[in-house]
């Protein structure tokens, strides 16, 4: 087997691993999915309590059944300025492996399930797009949508700033 039959069976392994179930949601007028196992829920407004300290894109902790799950803009997080709250925002109680966190979003959309024959791998962006955020580009119903890779958009390292930075609030 030569090397470019090696990369197009690596590449169609990986798409098929991508293939599933996705949540979408819109940021501005950009519509994202987020792999529905990894979605815990989907709640409307509630109040967020700012947390100092943290980092730009943490809007803060909310009280959910009794459980303080922080909130992350993915607005902010990916350079699009901070999220205006509407009617329509949304949190999406997100479970990945290490850690539960909501997400704010726009609007959530659908769940739709993308093929592994809909599914491209993300193109280049250039240096300022983080490409280990995203899974690849899904093309479902005449539609794109950029479907995330939502263990590496949230990482631990979010929750270790935020407990850092309650752990100096002792006064």
């Amino acid at each position: 087997m030569n090397s470019a039959t090696a990369v197009m069976q690596n590449q169609s392994i990986n798409a098929d691993s991508r293939a599933g179930k996705y949540l979408t949601f819109f940021l501005a007028n950009e519509e994202y999915g987020v792999e529905i196992l990894k979605v815990q829920e989907i709640i409307g407004q509630m109040p967020i309590t700012p947390v100092p300290l943290t980092s730009r894109y943490i809007r803060g902790v909310i009280n959910l059944r009794g459980k303080i799950h922080p909130i992350m803009d993915l607005k902010i997080k990916f350079g699009m300025g901070q999220s205006q709250i509407k009617d329509e925002t949304c949190i999406i109680v997100i479970k990945t492996a290490s850690l539960m966190m909501g997400i704010l979003v726009d609007k959530v959309s659908e769940v739709v399930n993308v093929a592994s024959g809909d599914i491209e791998n993300t193109p280049s962006f250039g240096a300022d797009v983080t490409p280990e955020y995203f899974l690849g580009v899904g093309k479902t119903g005449g539609r794109i949508r950029l479907l995330l890779d939502i263990e590496k958009v949230i990482t631990a390292l979010d929750v270790i700033n935020l407990n850092i930075s309650q752990e100096g609030k002792h006064d």
